[in-house]
C-alpha cells in the first residue's frame, strides 16, 4: 500500500510531531500529579475527614449496585489534580513571566531614530 505524499507531508510537518510530544509529556505530568494527589494529598485529607477511600460507599436498588463512592473519588481526584497543576505549574510560571516581562520593559529603548536627521530622539517626539 502506497502512502499518499500529502499525508507524508502532513505527518512530517513540525506541528504534528510537536503535538505528539506535547501529548506524551502531558500524559506523564498527569501520572505525576495523580500520584501526588493519591499518595500525599488524599492521606492528608483523610486525617481530617476520616476516610481516604470512598469507593466502599454504594447503595443498591433492585439488585443494581450504584458505586457513588467511586464517582466521588474520581471527582475529588480531578479537582485536586487541577488545583495541584494550578499551584505548582501555572502560578509559578505566571510569576516568572510577570517578572521577566517587567525586566524586559525596563530594558526597552526610550528613544527612536529621527527619519530626517537619523539621530536618536525621545519616543514621544512628533516634530
Amino acid at each position: 500500500m502506497k502512502i499518499p505524499s500529502g499525508f507524508k507531508q502532513f505527518v512530517l510537518r513540525g506541528n504534528v510531531v510537536d503535538i505528539f510530544v506535547g501529548v506524551i509529556i502531558g500524559a506523564s505530568f498527569g501520572t505525576i500529579f495523580t500520584s501526588l494527589v493519591k499518595n500525599i494529598i488524599m492521606p492528608i485529607i483523610s486525617i481530617f475527614v476520616g476516610a481516604s477511600d470512598l469507593s466502599k460507599f454504594f447503595f443498591v436498588i433492585n439488585g443494581s449496585r450504584f458505586m457513588y463512592g467511586d464517582f466521588l473519588n474520581a471527582l475529588i481526584l480531578f479537582l485536586l489534580v487541577i488545583l495541584s497543576v494550578y499551584f505548582f505549574i501555572i502560578l509559578p510560571f505566571n510569576v516568572l513571566f510577570a517578572h521577566s516581562k517587567k525586566s524586559l520593559s525596563s530594558t526597552e529603548s526610550t528613544t527612536k531614530k529621527c527619519p530626517e536627521c537619523l539621530s536618536n530622539i525621545p519616543l514621544q517626539a512628533i516634530r
